[in-house]
């Protein structure tokens, strides 16, 4: 087994290091979940903090880790007798990002349960991560359905398993550790919220630190259990300083003064329901017990605000956590001014200092008497790391200078030869919106996801199959009309059904799939007048919005002047994609042609790398073409190569005015596609309301 890296040797990254020692000291916290580029020491912080644990009780031969002095009742291996306790060092389990439903909660021998009677489980990464950690190395790239059910086991403590009639429950408490790279793709904020804490970790900027870590990465590499040893006596001492702290926990006071703190301060960040409230009061009162005290203070309540409400904070998809510090330090100010001052007891101030949350602003820090050694958690472990947002009280000024610059008269550059518009700058996308639904027509076979139809793990049955390898979905009916022909034969007496491997039929399920969502956009000078370019970047931005929801990856390509580019290659990050089109510039020439080629070339390339993910191209264009040599007539040839190679495809309609040329139909035609306006593509439009009424009011529906 690999000498895991040293908790204590690690350099920097204070609040990586401290929400994951909060959750050591009281698991009740709910876990952490760690944001970060890649290369940040995230994965090796959450594997050394195991080492940090004590040893775990557990009855002898139980494969749920049940505790000898409370042993579960429905343990599936019970009941347990009295005696025959163990101990073992606490687990960290990781669950891979490929990993099936069966690997993490368990699966049931079907078999044996249909023609025995029996429940013969086999436990999954839940039951061997109880009582120690799991960690998910990755979290944003998990399957949907494997994330509900592991927040799920986290929140009520427990795994349930469900076959056909026949379900399993046994206990699974654990830390919950999950790490991320936002590049790759975010987090639904339904699932954010699940995370205790989070932290956004970054590498360094500071050149002596680098070099730190280079040099004890490079000592570690070349001798582990050598450089482990040299940092025992410091992995002891926190090890020691984590229990402590769990022994101090229960005598913890969280007074009114506090809880009135944190009531005010989810109030004034306005976050959603009491769970927030919750894991600050735990938060806060693990900060007081890693401190060595026993009563919570406001510094331990400004430290649980900027680790458990950051990530609560999103509003929508494209908004970074983040939180005002200055706002938050005014809302802990006057929640306790507008607290009746008590006569202190022994004569201590308790707040334990000023408004900043003590002499250094840092809060919940612990005493002096910590671990000594390089860059162990001691008393500096500041929240200096933490994503910052937009400064709130700034808002409104912003506001009036935007509506300032929009009532100034426009400036429009001079036209280029040749009759092209001049570049001009990236203009403000209009505000989203809700879109219609857009799908690819029949039936897929991609990564889970939410738009269009797919056989899938998950979703309603359609049928049945023999079962290739495993069987994880049982058709009961199947399978018993199957094995029924046959019992005669078997010689059936009791009245048990005799079942063989045989016999056994796999549901095939029909759900929804996540696609490949191509936007191809026209930046080109037709498209630059300021309020036009606004609403087209407002509609794609909204199209990017629904697909977050659906879990599609999406790719931009873009197309003006002498050609196109390809600006967001396919990823999972529809942040990257906003961000990209926000910066997005206009003017010159419309070379249709060369967008459509260069998308086309962009498909091919990732077919090779995924082809079950099917796509959907969403061209956003006037469908002028001005740009190279007989420019409508190659776009024609370029948008037949879609047709021919059945691309699903849709065309946004972007042209305006009175007098319309109709480019965009035409083109639509040629990628055999259908065609829509920005109007049109509103989910709450006029004309969609119109077709509803026509339907309403048709013959067959009155005769009906």
């Amino acid at each position: 087994m690999t000498t895991p890296y040293p908790f204590t040797a690690l350099v920097g990254q204070d609040d990586l290091r401290l929400a994951l020692l909060l959750n050591a000291v009281s698991p009740a916290v709910g876990g952490v979940l760690v944001r970060g580029e890649k290369g940040t020491a995230k994965s090796t912080a959450v594997r050394a903090l195991s080492a940090l644990l004590p040893e775990v009780p557990v009855v002898a031969g139980c494969r749920f880790s049940c505790d000898p002095k409370a042993a579960d009742p429905n343990c599936p291996d019970g009941p347990h007798e009295v005696g025959g306790a163990t101990a073992r060092p606490a687990r960290m389990v990781e669950l891979p990002v490929g990993a099936s439903e069966d690997r993490l909660v368990g699966a049931l021998d079907i078999e044996r349960a249909l023609a025995e009677g029996v429940k013969a489980f086999e436990p999954g990464l839940l039951a061997d991560a109880h009582r120690g950690i799991l960690y998910v190395d990755e979290v944003n790239l998990l399957h949907d359905h494997l994330v509900d059910l592991l927040l799920d086991a986290a929140a009520m403590g427990a795994s349930y398993v469900e076959r056909e009639g026949v379900s399993v429950r046994h206990a699974a408490r654990f830390l919950l550790v999950g790490t991320m790279n936002p590049e790759e793709g975010e987090l639904r904020p339904q699932l954010l919220d699940r995370f205790g804490l989070t932290v956004e970790v970054a590498a360094s900027r500071e050149t002596d630190q680098r070099v730190e870590v280079v040099r004890r990465r490079l000592a570690y590499d070349d001798d582990p259990e050598g450089f482990a040893g040299r940092w025992h006596e410091d992995e002891g001492a926190l090890r020691d300083r984590v229990v402590a702290a769990r022994a101090l926990l229960p005598q913890v006071v969280l007074g009114d003064a506090a809880l009135r703190q944190i009531a005010a301060t989810c109030a004034a960040f306005e976050v959603d329901g009491m769970r927030a409230d919750i894991v600050m009061a735990r938060t806060a009162t693990a900060l007081a017990a890693w401190a060595g005290r026993t009563d919570v203070q406001s510094e331990d309540v400004r430290q649980a605000a900027l680790l458990a409400l950051p990530h609560r904070r999103r509003r929508n998809p494209f908004d970074a956590p983040g939180l005002d510090e200055d706002k938050l330090d005014e809302t802990l100010e006057e929640a306790r001014e507008d607290e009746e001052p008590e006569p202190p007891e022994g004569g201590d101030d308790p707040d334990g200092g000023g408004p900043d949350g003590g002499p250094d602003g840092g809060g919940g820090q612990p005493p002096a008497e910590g671990p000594d050694g390089p860059d162990s958690p001691s008393p500096e472990l500041p929240a200096q790391n933490q994503g910052q947002g937009p400064d709130e009280t700034t808002a409104p000024q912003e506001q009036e200078q935007e509506q300032e610059q929009e009532q100034q008269p426009e400036q429009q550059p001079a036209p280029a030869p040749g009759g092209a518009t001049g570049e001009q700058q990236a203009v403000r996308a209009a505000e989203p919106f809700r879109t219609k639904m857009l799908s690819v027509p029949g039936i897929g076979e991609g990564a889970a996801g939410r738009r269009s139809r797919a056989r899938t793990d998950h979703g309603r049955t359609t049928g049945s199959r023999r079962p290739r390898g495993a069987l994880t979905k049982l058709h009961l009916a199947a399978t018993v009309q199957a094995a029924a022909p046959h019992q005669k034969a078997r010689g059936r007496s009791g009245t048990g059904l005799v079942v063989r491997r045989d016999d056994l039929r796999q549901a095939t399920r029909e759900g929804r799939e996540g696609n490949l969502v191509l936007f191809v956009v026209d930046a080109s000078g037709s498209m630059a007048a300021r309020q036009r370019m606004s609403a087209v970047k407002g509609a794609v931005l909204s199209l990017l919005l629904d697909a977050y929801q659906r879990r599609d990856k999406v790719g931009l390509v873009t197309f003006r002047g002498a050609g196109a580019e390809v600006a967001l290659p396919p990823t999972s990050s529809v942040d990257a994609a906003a961000a990209r089109l926000e910066s997005l510039p206009t003017g010159g020439r419309t070379p249709l042609a060369a967008g459509l080629l260069k998308a086309h070339d962009v498909l091919r390339v990732e077919r090779l790398r995924d082809a079950a993910r099917r796509p959907l191209v969403v061209v956003v264009t006037d469908g002028r073409a001005t740009g190279g040599v007989e420019p409508v007539a190659h776009a024609g040839r370029a948008a037949r190569l879609f047709a021919a190679d059945k691309v699903a495809s849709v065309v946004v309609d972007c042209e305006s005015g009175y007098v319309r040329l109709g480019l965009a139909g035409q083109l639509a035609g040629e990628l055999g596609a259908s065609a829509v306006t920005l109007d049109e593509l509103r989910a709450d439009s006029i004309a969609g309301l119109v077709k509803d009424v026509q339907t309403m009011n048709s013959p067959s529906r009155r005769a009906a």
